[in-house]
C-alpha cells in the first residue's frame, strides 16, 4: 500500500511538474504571424505565376500630360476662405491659390522627375502586384567592407519621395557618425496602390498583404537577412514584416508606433500618469504630449480624423473627385501636410507649409499621385486595414530588436511603457529634439542620426 502511495504521489508530482513546463512554454514561446500567399492582379492568377523578373523603370513625362494638368489648373473654381479661419476650416483658399499660382507658372515637373531618376528605380511583380522600387547601393566602399540591405516604407498621403533627403545621409560611404559602418544600401518601395506601384484589383490587401510582398521583394533581391523602417503605414507595415520574418528582419526602426490592443498598463497609467509619472516612467516629455486626456485622446483626434473615416468607409466616392481635380487633390494632401508637421500651423494663413517645405518637393510629392492616378486607390488602403479592427497582427508581439524615434510633433505620442506591450526586444527609444508625422522628410538628418545610431548597435550586439 505503501509503495502504491509512492508511485500515485511521483505520478502526480510528474502531471503537475509536466503542466507547469507545457504552461511555462506556452507563455515563453515567441508567436509568429501567419499569413498566406494571395493573388491581386486582375482576373484569375496565370498558369506559370509571377514574372519574377527585375525591371528597370524610369519615370517619364509628356508634353500632353503638362497640357492636361495646366487646362485643368486653369479650369478651377475658386471658392472664398471664411475671414480669419487660416487653416482651421482646413487648406486656406488664398493659401491654395498662391499653391496652384506657382504650380502653373513656377513649378518644373520635368526638372523634378530628372530628380527622382537620380536614383535607379526598378519593378518586378509579386502576388500579380507590378511592385515599384528605388535601390541605391553606396557609391564607394572601403576595401573589405560590406553593405547592410535596409527597407524604408513611406504612408499616407506620402511616397517613395519622402525619403529622398533622407537616402545619401544613409548611403554615404561615410555619413555623419558613421566612420566605422554600417554601409547601408537602400531599397525604398512605393506601397502597392501608391505611386507607381500597381493596384490591387480585389478585396482584402492590407498592411499584412503588403508585408508579405515586400519581405518577397527583399527575397527576391538576394537579401537574407535586413533592417526595416517606417513611418504612419510604413511603421505598421514594416511591424507586420518583422512579425512574418523575425529571422529575416534583423532590426526593426519606426517613427510611428501603431497602437495595441489597451492593456491594464496602458488604462493604469492614464488614469494615475500624470499624478504618480515616475510609478509609469513618464517623462515631462511624455506629459506634455498626453495630458490633458480630454484634448489629446478626444479633441485632437476628432479634429484630425475626419479623412480617416470617409477613407475608411467610402474612399471611391470622395477619391473619384480628387481624381479629376488637381487642385483638389492638392488641397487634401497639402493641408495634412502643414498641421501634421505641427498643429499650430493651423493658425497660419499660409498653414506654415514652406516652414518645413520647399513647395517644390510638396507639389513633388503631389505630382506623384497626379501622374499615377493613385488617389483612389491609396485611399482604399484604410478600408482594408479598419474592416479588419483586431486582427491577428494586433496581438502578435514583435520580437525583433526594435527603435522608436519619438518625434514631438508626431499625431499620436506613445510612451516607452505603451511602446514595450508590443515590442518585446525594444533597444532604442529616442525623444526627438524637433519635427512631426512626416519626419524622414522634414528632418532627415535626425532621423539619419537615429537611425545609424540604432543599426551600428544593433550590429555590433550581433
Amino acid at each position: 500500500m505503501r509503495v502504491n502511495n509512492t508511485m500515485w504521489s511521483e505520478v502526480l508530482v510528474t502531471v503537475v511538474m509536466g503542466t507547469l513546463v507545457y504552461w511555462v512554454f506556452r507563455r515563453t514561446r515567441r508567436k509568429v504571424l501567419k499569413t498566406e500567399d494571395g493573388w491581386w492582379g486582375a482576373g484569375a492568377p496565370p498558369v506559370g505565376g509571377d514574372d519574377d523578373s527585375i525591371r528597370p523603370f524610369t519615370i517619364s513625362h509628356s508634353q500632353e500630360e503638362m497640357e492636361d494638368l495646366y487646362r485643368r489648373l486653369d479650369a478651377t473654381r475658386p471658392v472664398s476662405s471664411l475671414e480669419d479661419s487660416q487653416f482651421h476650416y482646413g487648406m486656406n483658399s488664398q493659401c491654395l491659390a498662391k499653391v496652384v499660382s506657382y504650380w502653373r507658372r513656377d513649378y518644373d515637373w520635368r526638372r523634378q522627375v530628372d530628380k527622382i531618376n537620380q536614383y535607379p528605380h526598378y519593378k518586378t511583380t509579386i502576388e500579380g502586384i507590378d511592385v515599384h522600387y528605388v535601390h541605391v547601393k553606396p557609391q564607394s566602399l572601403p576595401v573589405g567592407a560590406h553593405t547592410v540591405p535596409i527597407v524604408l516604407v513611406h504612408g499616407w498621403p506620402g511616397s517613395f519621395y519622402e525619403f529622398y533627403g533622407l537616402i545619401p545621409l544613409l548611403t554615404a560611404a561615410v555619413a555623419p557618425g558613421n566612420t566605422d559602418g554600417p554601409h547601408l544600401e537602400v531599397i525604398c518601395p512605393s506601397l502597392p496602390g501608391y505611386g507607381f506601384s500597381g493596384a490591387p484589383h480585389k478585396k482584402g490587401f492590407n498592411s499584412v498583404c503588403a508585408a508579405r510582398v515586400f519581405n518577397k521583394l527583399m527575397s527576391r533581391l538576394g537579401f537574407q537577412q535586413y533592417y526595416a523602417h517606417g513611418g504612419d503605414w510604413g511603421g505598421l507595415v514594416t511591424t507586420n514584416m518583422a512579425q512574418l520574418e523575425p529571422e529575416a528582419v534583423k532590426g526593426l526602426h519606426i517613427n510611428f508606433a501603431p497602437s495595441t490592443s489597451p492593456s491594464v498598463a496602458m488604462v493604469t497609467s492614464l488614469m494615475l500618469g500624470r499624478r504618480f509619472p515616475s510609478l509609469f516612467g513618464f517623462t515631462p516629455f511624455d506629459l506634455q504630449r498626453l495630458f490633458p486626456l480630454t484634448e489629446t485622446l478626444l479633441l485632437e483626434p476628432v479634429r484630425e480624423s475626419g479623412y480617416m473615416h470617409i477613407q475608411a468607409t467610402k474612399p471611391d466616392t470622395v477619391g473619384r473627385g480628387l481624381n479629376d481635380s488637381p487642385v483638389g487633390l492638392a488641397a487634401y494632401i497639402l493641408e495634412k501636410f502643414s498641421t501634421w508637421t505641427d498643429k499650430s500651423f493651423k493658425n497660419l494663413e499660409d498653414g506654415g507649409l514652406t516652414r518645413k517645405f520647399s513647395l517644390d518637393d510638396l507639389l513633388t510629392n503631389v505630382m506623384i499621385y497626379w501622374t499615377s492616378g493613385c488617389i483612389v486607390s491609396s485611399m482604399r488602403f484604410y478600408k482594408e486595414n479598419f474592416s479588419e479592427l483586431g486582427a491577428p497582427h494586433t496581438k502578435v508581439p514583435v520580437y525583433v530588436p526594435t527603435g522608436v524615434a519619438c518625434f514631438p510633433n508626431e499625431l499620436m505620442h506613445a510612451p516607452r511603457l505603451w511602446v514595450k506591450q508590443k515590442y518585446h526586444n525594444l533597444r532604442s527609444y529616442s525623444p526627438m529634439a524637433r519635427g512631426g508625422h512626416f519626419a524622414a522628410m522634414e528632418e532627415p538628418g535626425l532621423m539619419a542620426e537615429d537611425l545609424l545610431a540604432f543599426i551600428s548597435m544593433t550590429e555590433k550586439k550581433k
